[in-house]
């Protein structure tokens, strides 16, 4: 016996209601893959920065002894600060671009850079040189509350 009317289609499981959650816009996943990898490139930028200015601390030693405060530019004394600190620049460029204690390698940049910015302001005065290091600077000292980073050696 019919009634002419349809019996309505059964009703499906309420995990089937709700509608899939929309795949990200490109927009969105490049958001995502660039605050993802931000840091780790910023950690290698910042290396290749301290290894360029460290390898030319160690080739021509004589360029840079004007920036040492409190010592004659034509002293051995200076030679073997600018020798240490482009040693040291070195170190730490290894550091970052190997991942290797990356907080601590950015933590040691910051404290170096900042000398840096002082020596260059004590020499010359504020300067488009030293505005430039203050950049370098702000971007150690954001490495050094990053606890996320991609391509590290870790335990």
């Amino acid at each position: 016996m019919s009634t002419g009317r349809k019996n309505p289609p059964a009703r499906r499981a309420a995990a089937t209601d709700v509608p899939a959650p929309a795949a990200p816009a490109p927009a969105g996943r490049a958001g995502e893959l660039a605050a993802a990898w931000a840091p780790t490139a910023g950690r290698v930028l910042l290396g290749l920065v301290l290894a360029w200015f460290g390898y030319h601390e160690l080739v021509q030693p004589g360029l840079w002894t004007g920036y040492v405060p409190l010592v004659a530019a034509g002293s051995a004394l200076a030679a073997v600060a600018v020798l240490a600190h482009g040693w040291l620049l070195l170190v730490l460029a290894i550091a970052l671009i190997c991942g290797i204690a990356t907080r601590v390698a950015a933590a040691a940049a910051v404290v170096l850079l900042a000398e840096i910015v002082i020596s260059l302001i004590a020499v010359g005065g504020l300067s488009d040189l030293t505005m430039r290091d203050v950049g370098v600077l702000g971007l150690a000292v954001c490495l050094t509350g990053q606890h996320t980073q991609r391509l590290v050696l870790r335990r």
